[in-house]
């Protein structure tokens, strides 16, 4: 649980410094970018949280 916090935590942080940067410089390529780290973050997390779910259900 605690990786899957740490993954969350960092991805916020990615996404909302992006979009402070698009808002600053108002590139649209910033704005893209933080589209591409939720997604990504996203899938990362179900990944994660699938193994972590997996190795409960083995051990029992």
């Amino acid at each position: 649980m605690l990786v899957l916090r740490l993954l969350l935590v960092i991805g916020v942080i990615a996404v909302a410094v992006s979009l402070a940067v698009y808002l600053l410089s108002g590139d649209k390529r910033y704005l893209r970018f933080s589209w591409q780290l939720i997604k990504f973050t996203g899938v990362l997390l179900f990944v994660a949280a699938v193994i972590m779910a997996m190795g409960r259900i083995i051990l029992f």
